[in-house]
């Protein structure tokens, strides 16, 4: 079976993986990690993440939290997925803020996620404030994700977000103000959002500072309607 799991065909591997999840046989964790940072198909690796699941969390965690150091963008990647879907909080400690801000993007969004997923009552507002350092950061499918994981954590993002909106930088102040913005009104999308959030920005500091408070009346945040919204269809929205 783990020679199949390095076939060149993806279907043969997909099918290693299916029955090495269906065995749930101890001695292919350390293979199943392996392929996990080497896989190249998309769903090879989701089925390689499915087979993990089947094995108790004392075998694979351990491995995978190893395998979250690796150099390899992938493995990191792949091995903080498939954390969040085992859910054991015992991996906590291991969701660093080097992960959560790492320089690949698709780690740091998997970071992202899997840290909403693994965190310890109490420790939402420390988590809240390393992902507010990410506000303004990479293209509209990144910063969703992050939005997603702040809105997420609840109301302690509040002052974080309110914070940013005036941060020199007007990205970190359009994306602050397009996860407030979305957290108010879900059925918006994230598209409208940014857009409304570059609108308050240009505005100046004012518009800003109004649409910060939650329940303002101020203008420069009209109320929206999800059903009217072509947002809502945005594909950056879809698979993040």
């Amino acid at each position: 079976m783990t020679t199949m799991l390095e076939s060149p065909n993806s279907s043969a591997r997909l099918q290693a993986a299916l029955a090495a999840g269906t065995s749930a046989d101890p001695q292919l964790i350390d293979k199943l990690v392996e392929r996990c940072g080497a896989e190249p198909d998309f769903f090879v690796r989701d089925m390689l993440t499915w087979a993990l699941t089947r094995y108790p969390s004392s075998l694979t965690v351990p491995r995978l939290i190893t395998s979250l150091t690796s150099p390899n963008p992938r493995a990191r990647s792949q091995a903080l997925h498939t954390l969040s879907k085992i859910g054991d909080r015992g991996a906590w400690p291991a969701i660093t803020t080097a992960l959560l801000t790492d320089s690949d993007d698709e780690v740091a969004r998997t970071a992202w996620r899997t840290a909403v997923v693994l965190v310890p009552a109490g420790a939402e507002p420390e988590l809240a404030a390393v992902l507010a350092t990410q506000l303004g950061r990479g293209g509209r499918e990144t910063q969703l994700s992050l939005s997603r994981a702040m809105i997420a954590l609840g109301d302690v993002i509040q002052p974080l977000l309110e914070t940013a909106t005036i941060n020199p930088a007007d990205r970190v102040r359009e994306h602050a103000l397009a996860t407030r913005h979305l957290a108010l009104d879900p059925e918006a999308g994230f598209a409208f959002a940014v857009e409304e959030a570059k609108r308050i920005v240009a505005l100046g500091p004012a518009a800003a500072s109004g649409a910060a408070s939650p329940g303002s009346s101020d203008p420069a945040l009209p109320e929206t309607s999800g059903a009217a919204s072509p947002a809502a269809a945005d594909p950056a929205e879809q698979g993040v």
